[in-house]
């Protein structure tokens, strides 16, 4: 997918347009098909008014008080890694193109992860069921939208046409195991 990103700040207590640019996808080996755009984020509260300049951000997921805006595109079925990948080498370039996300999933349970965040999603293009721990789904098209608290679950795109989701998620303290 093509994305542009326009940043806005302020100079002088002017509005202005800090930078305005197509961003191309980050791409892994591992997820043949799946693109992350890592729009904007922060590791702490954004003091306001800004210059517009990107706050650090440096993983995947924020800390608690951070905040992320992603599209995150998931292949259709089907897409898979070559036979021939090296895992280890594909395992390392994922770990440092999207940093946090590999620790975040399950390795038994493929695609299942749990994050201390409230996450804001919406499905931009095509089709994809949200899966929880126990096996529940819902299938989730353009203009739907998902609140997730926090809790365990897995993105599946059982079609054969990639899927768009913009995602914001805010870094949460989580207390207890409920």
């Amino acid at each position: 997918m093509r994305l542009r990103r326009v940043v806005t700040g302020q100079t002088n207590g002017k509005s202005v347009f800090v930078s305005d640019e197509h961003m191309e996808p980050t791409t892994v080996r591992l997820l043949p098909g799946a693109e992350f755009h890592h729009v904007w984020g922060s590791d702490e509260p954004v003091a306001l008014p800004t210059d517009g300049v990107r706050p650090q951000a440096p993983r995947y997921f924020p800390v608690p008080g951070g905040f992320r805006f992603h599209v995150f595109t998931l292949a259709p079925q089907g897409a898979t890694a070559p036979a021939d990948l090296d895992m280890g080498a594909a395992l390392k370039e994922f770990a440092e193109k999207v940093p946090g996300m590999a620790e975040a999933m399950e390795p038994g349970n493929p695609g299942m992860h749990t994050t201390d965040t409230v996450d804001f999603d919406l499905v931009i293009s095509g089709e994809v069921c949200l899966e929880l721990d126990d096996g529940a789904e819902v299938r989730l098209g353009p203009g739907d939208c998902v609140v997730q608290n926090g809790t365990r679950h897995r993105w599946r795109n059982r079609t054969s046409e990639p899927c768009v989701i913009a995602v914001a998620l805010l870094g949460m303290t989580r207390s207890g195991s409920d």
